[in-house]
């Protein structure tokens, strides 16, 4: 049999791990990083590139470099999170047939779970070399806040990078995974997860080999992007103060200013205060002009300090939701690469009152834990029972535009539930469904998952006819309508058909490659 790898597709950077010899590890990729960054470029002559590759020229061909695209996956063109990525992006943010996001690269349209595809294809790739072997078998781990149409974008991107998905597996159960392993300890364990693009705070109860996540909460657009923009926009205000040009415009000069921006933020994780020196950012009649500054930390503390609080206060959401007080949690786990950040330990050791664990890799731990879950699904081992929840309320739009929730957030999955529907209207021979995911009591200000319509009543006076509809949710969140044998497919998903185009134009892409 062969090997099961897990891997992190994260916004920056993704990894992969596998169990040998019942250890897990994680595998280096050829330059012997053990994180690949997770972007995308094609070249002037019409090369693809792919992780380190791509960000070495991402400068220099900034509009076809593609990065932090898992922020867009299973979005709506016309929510509030794409439309601002698009006013911060050098690359081509477009809308697609579905209403759904996709990226022109060097005159090509990508959807993204294609874009994903890319990655995760390397990531295939980077496994089998160190295995010597073909791999086939994976399991993927997403934010656990991602609803529906994000944990399916993020399958088809599996299939399309020729990976048989065994679980969708939420990033925070994943690090309590690689945390728990071989401790046979009874604790109640924080997971508190900052990525580049995600965040994520998970509740989870760990003993006897029973992981059993308590409740879950987070925000989908908000990490380490998020740092680096307000780390840009001030040098940006900075040059502009001293030199008066806006470098806006720029797209290299913008890129230049991320890579600055991010290799700051991480210099002054150990020092009190980083240089910035980017020569020859512009130019004008004078000649042309350099941007030197000095970025201390306490200004970047100034600068994130409310994503730093607004986390707090999705903290306390999910303890609340959970029934859980600071006083009864034992650990507290830190994953993602933000959470190196000294204002992110001190505020989170502050708000727990205890300092955060240090035994584990906060780059490594969700791939780790992935792999091992990995092990668990294709193995006899039955000594690891994972039960986890389901992020947000799944429901139903009534009339007047109000959402009737079936499944409340932070049900344990699988889960099934049923609800009786009826008519509106006298001799009404069918009824439309419309099946959204979210809090709001106001059906429009949820995600609409998908529509379907039941037909065949027999006519009677409205409010009298009974129509019983189920729904599963499955232990990889995804949600299938069960009455008449519909599924229902998230709005923006690609369909069979798509996907099989996709694999297609892939499969041609690499034949004229070697040719």
């Amino acid at each position: 049999m062969g090997h099961v790898i897990g891997i992190d597709l994260g916004t920056t950077n993704s990894c992969v791990a596998v169990l040998e010899n019942g250890q897990p590890s994680v595998i280096p990729n050829a330059g012997g990083y053990k994180t690949t960054p997770s972007m995308f470029a094609i070249t002037q002559d019409g090369k693809r590139l792919v992780g380190h590759l791509a960000k070495r020229q991402a400068i220099t061909n900034a509009q076809s470099t593609v990065y932090a695209s898992k922020r867009l996956i299973g979005r709506r063109f016309d929510s509030e999170e794409v439309q601002r990525a698009i006013d911060v992006t050098p690359f081509s943010i477009v809308e697609g047939p579905n209403e759904d996001v996709r990226i022109e690269v060097s005159g090509k349209t990508f959807t993204c779970p294609e874009l994903s595809a890319f990655i995760l294809r390397e990531m295939k790739r980077v496994a089998e070399e160190y295995l010597g072997e073909p791999v086939q078998e994976a399991v993927v781990t997403v934010p656990a806040h991602f609803n529906d149409a994000q944990r399916q974008c993020t399958k088809d991107a599996g299939k399309i990078a020729g990976l048989d998905v065994l679980r969708i597996l939420n990033e925070p159960t994943a690090a309590a995974l690689a945390y728990g392993f071989n401790r046979n300890e009874e604790e109640k364990v924080a997971i508190y997860d900052l990525g580049g693009g995600t965040f994520d705070i998970s509740i989870l109860e760990m003993s006897d080999g029973v992981v059993e996540v308590i409740a879950t909460a987070g925000n989908t657009f908000l990490g380490g992007e998020d740092f680096d923009r307000r780390i840009v926009e001030h040098l940006l205000a900075k040059f502009q103060e001293q030199e008066g040009i806006d470098l806006r415009g720029d797209a290299m000069a913008l890129q230049r200013l991320k890579d600055a921006a991010e290799k700051a933020k991480c210099d002054l994780s150990a020092r009190e205060v980083a240089e910035i020196n980017l020569p020859f950012i512009a130019s004008d009649d004078s000649g042309p002009r350099h941007l030197s500054v000095e970025l201390d930390r306490a200004t970047l503390e100034g600068l994130v300090h409310d994503i730093v609080e607004g986390t707090l206060k999705t903290v306390e959401q999910c303890m609340q939701d959970g029934g859980i007080t600071v006083d009864q949690i034992d650990q507290v786990i830190l994953v993602g690469g933000q959470t190196r950040t000294p204002l992110v330990q001190n505020r989170v050791a502050e708000h727990f009152g205890k300092r955060p664990h240090k035994g584990v890799n906060p780059d490594e731990v969700v791939a780790i834990g992935a792999a091992i879950q990995g092990e668990t699904l294709v193995s006899e081992d039955d000594n690891l029972l994972l039960l986890d929840v389901t992020p947000l309320s799944l429901g139903i739009a009534t009339f007047g535009g109000h959402f009737a929730r079936l499944i409340e957030r932070n049900t344990t999955v699988p889960v099934c539930k049923s609800h009786i529907f009826t008519t509106t209207r006298d001799n009404q021979s069918a009824v439309k469904i419309r099946v959204l995911q979210g809090e709001s009591e106001t059906a429009a200000e949820n995600d609409l998952l998908g529509e379907f319509v039941l037909g065949g009543i027999r006519p009677a006076r409205k409010g009298e006819p009974e129509v019983d509809v189920g729904f599963d949710i499955d232990a990889n969140d995804t949600m299938t309508g069960k009455e008449q044998s519909i599924t229902v497919n998230a709005t923006g998903t690609l369909s069979d058909d798509e996907i099989q185009q996709i694999i297609e134009e892939q499969e041609l892409y690499e034949v004229q490659l070697k040719e």
